[in-house]
C-alpha cells in the first residue's frame, strides 16, 4: 500500500513539474513542428517505378535446340531458378550497367553534384545507390526500384536497366564462347586437313589397284587358280603381279581405310560442335521474363509528409521532457554543492 502511495506521489510530483515546465516544453515541440513542416515542404517530390523481372534458364542456347529434347539439359522457355536469380543480381549491381546509366541520363548534372568536387563520384555513386535499388523476393523474382524527382525518367532508367542487363549478360558470355567457337573451328578445320592427307593417300594407294584387300585378295586367289588350271601362263602372271602389289600395300590401305571411316566419324562430331558453338557465339535471346514493366507514376511516393511533421514533432516533446529534467536536475546539483561549500566554511 505504502509502495503505490509512493507511486502515485512520484507521478502525482511528475505531472506537476512537467506542468510548471510547459511553456519551455511547448516551444520546442511547436518550433520542432513549424521546422518539419518547412523542411517537409523544401524537400522535393519523388516518384517511383518499379520492375518486375524473372531470370530465364541459362541453358546452352545451342544444346536445348539442336540437342535432342531427351538429352537436353533445360528447357530455354522455363523460369530460371536461385542459381540464375543470383547471377542476374550480381550483373544488376556491376559497374557497367551503373555507368551506361549515369551516361546516358547524365546523372552528375541530374542530381546537381559538381563535377570539380574532390568527392563527385563517389557522392554520385551514393546518390545512386539510394535511388536505383533491386531486391529479390521470396518467389525468386527480381524488383528493380528507381526514385526520381522526374516521374518520366524514373520509368525510363527502370525499363533501361532491364535492356542494358541483357546486353551486359550476352556480352560475358560471348567473351567465352567466341574463344570456344575459335577452339573449334581450328579443330575442324586441322580434322577436315587431315581427313584430305588420308584421302590423298588412298587416291595412291588406289591407282595402284588396291580397292578393298580382302575381296580384292580372294577373287585374285581364285583367278590366277583358274588360270594355272588352264594353263594361261599370261593372265597368271598378270594376277600374281596384282597378287604381289595387293600383298606390300593391302595391309596399309587397310589400316588407311579404317582411319579415314574413324576421323570421318570424328569430323562429323566436330562439326556438330562446331554449329553449337556458332549458335552460343552469334544469339542474342534475352535472359529474364519482365512481368510488370515500369510505369510512369502519377502520385509522388516520398515524402510522406505526415509522418515526417509527425516524428519530428513527438521526437521533439521526448527530447523536451528530457532537457527540462536534465536541467532541473542539474540546478539541484549545483544548490547543493553551493550550499555544501557554504556549510563548510561556517565550520571553518
Amino acid at each position: 500500500m505504502q509502495m503505490n502511495n509512493t507511486e502515485n506521489f512520484n507521478i502525482t510530483n511528475m505531472i506537476i513539474f512537467l506542468y510548471t515546465k510547459r511553456k519551455p516544453i511547448l516551444i520546442i515541440t511547436i518550433f520542432a513542428a513549424i521546422a518539419s513542416i518547412i523542411i517537409s515542404l523544401v524537400i522535393e517530390n519523388e516518384f517511383k517505378s518499379t520492375v518486375v523481372i524473372y531470370p530465364a534458364s541459362t541453358s546452352s542456347v545451342s544444346k536445348a535446340l539442336l540437342t535432342d529434347m531427351s538429352r537436353a539439359p533445360k528447357d530455354i522457355l522455363k523460369f530460371g531458378e536461385e542459381e540464375e536469380t543470383e547471377q542476374l543480381m550480381q550483373i544488376l549491381h556491376s559497374d557497367e550497367i551503373k555507368a551506361k546509366i549515369i551516361i546516358k541520363y547524365q546523372l552528375m548534372q541530374h542530381y546537381r553534384i559538381n563535377l570539380n568536387d574532390k568527392y563527385s563520384k563517389t557522392k554520385l555513386l551514393k546518390e545512386y545507390d539510394s535511388k536505383i535499388s533491386f531486391k529479390k523476393t521470396q518467389y525468386q523474382a527480381i524488383e528493380i526500384t528507381v526514385y526520381d524527382t522526374d516521374n518520366e525518367m524514373a520509368a525510363n532508367i527502370a525499363n533501361d536497366i532491364t535492356i542494358i542487363l541483357d546486353s551486359v549478360y550476352n556480352r560475358v558470355q560471348k567473351e567465352r564462347a567466341f574463344m570456344a567457337l575459335e577452339i573449334i573451328e581450328n579443330q575442324f578445320q586441322l580434322e577436315k586437313e587431315y581427313i584430305s592427307l588420308l584421302e590423298d593417300s588412298l587416291s595412291v594407294l588406289r591407282s595402284l589397284g588396291v580397292f578393298d584387300y580382302q575381296i580384292q585378295a580372294k577373287s585374285y586367289t581364285e583367278a590366277l587358280t583358274k588360270a594355272i588350271e588352264t594353263g594361261n601362263t599370261h593372265k597368271a602372271k598378270l594376277l600374281q603381279e596384282k597378287l604381289d602389289i595387293l600383298a606390300l600395300y593391302g595391309s596399309s590401305y587397310n589400316s588407311l581405310s579404317q582411319l579415314h571411316k574413324k576421323e570421318i566419324e570424328q569430323l562429323s562430331l566436330l562439326k556438330s560442335k562446331y554449329e553449337e558453338a556458332k549458335v552460343d557465339a552469334y544469339q542474342n535471346l534475352p535472359h529474364k521474363y519482365i512481368v510488370n514493366p515500369a510505369q510512369v507514376s502519377e502520385k509522388k511516393a516520398k515524402p510522406v509528409r505526415w509522418i515526417i511533421v509527425v516524428f519530428s514533432t513527438i521526437t521533439a516533446f521526448i527530447f523536451s521532457i528530457f532537457l527540462v529534467l536534465l536541467l532541473d536536475n542539474l540546478q539541484i546539483v549545483k544548490e547543493k554543492l553551493i550550499r555544501e561549500k557554504q556549510n563548510a566554511s561556517k565550520l571553518a
